[in-house]
């Protein structure tokens, strides 16, 4: 069998969706390497790499745009095509449709597949999806970099309690497991008394979190939350994360919130309930929490 016929039916299997199919493509010792596989993959590991994309990607597929064949394998250039409807890497689905170009180098013996090294850039692919790219050092001497997100109700009340977390996680893919369930604890925080913000912050493999609430009693609505209770579960059976701190606080003083005036640009102290500045004009409304 000619190389690039064997490297057409390792696509067709791609096509069909079929981690099953692509497995049986590669002979026993194979691997798969692209830009997100950090390494080579081999056995089922390649099946189960497809299996994720495809639960990312549902009708995910790939056209082949040109073929140059070797003695010992071929090069195929080719687009993939998709719609973000499933989870990727933890995040939420943006239901973006993608149109990425690529690259395969197939290396070939008989009717089998040795390896494949994948290219495309990973840039255009975050780019089509919507998604943020922060590029930053991991530590800068004792400072360590990280991202946060922040969630609001649209209360400006003022806070009677805090709620403060931290999780270690033991590696990268932890980190994300821990986002996954924060992620669907938050989608249900509007709805639950006196929430009025959160805010996480990813440190490394540290993992932080702020709620305020209007007062103590409401900062423990969050524990019944069921993704809240697995997570913690796995945690207690020693299957997620190294150690876990959970805390709610009292405000010790609050001061009053200073706004500039747009008009006459004094910046005014007001309290909880006052917008009007000395000139007369009513102060912008601003988001504290």
């Amino acid at each position: 069998m000619q190389p690039t016929e064997v490297a057409r039916r390792y696509i067709e299997a791609w096509n069909e969706r079929s981690p099953t199919a692509i497995n049986e493509m590669f002979l026993e010792g194979g691997t798969y390497t692209d830009p997100v596989t950090r390494g080579a993959l081999t056995g089922s590991a390649i099946g189960g790499f497809a299996e994720g994309l495809f639960q990312s990607f549902p009708d995910l597929s790939f056209e082949i745009t040109s073929n140059a064949e070797s003695a010992t394998g071929v090069v195929l250039e080719w687009t993939m095509r998709g719609t973000n409807t499933g989870s990727l890497s933890g995040l939420p689905p943006t239901g973006a449709r993608i149109a990425q170009p690529g690259i395969d180098v197939i290396r070939v013996s008989g009717d089998k597949v040795r390896s494949v090294r994948a290219y495309f850039d990973r840039q255009t692919m975050l780019d089509q999806l919507g998604l943020q790219v922060v590029v930053q050092p991991h530590q800068v001497g004792p400072v360590t970099f990280g991202t946060s997100t922040r969630l609001r109700s649209g209360s400006n009340a003022t806070p009677g309690a805090f709620s403060l977390t931290m999780v270690d996680a033991r590696s990268d893919e932890e980190v994300q497991e821990i986002r996954m369930y924060a992620r669907r604890t938050i989608l249900g925080m509007p709805a639950m008394p006196g929430f009025l913000t959160f805010l996480s912050a990813v440190v490394g493999r540290r993992l932080y979190t702020v709620s305020a609430w209007a007062g103590p009693e409401d900062a423990h609505c969050v524990m019944r939350d069921q993704a809240h209770k697995e997570a913690s579960s796995e945690f207690l059976r020693g299957r997620l994360g190294s150690a876990f701190l959970s805390s709610i606080w009292t405000p010790h003083h609050i001061s009053a919130r200073w706004i500039q005036c747009p008009s006459c640009g004094r910046v005014t102290g007001v309290k909880e309930g006052e917008r009007a500045c000395a000139c007369g004009l009513m102060l912008p409304e601003v988001p504290f929490w």
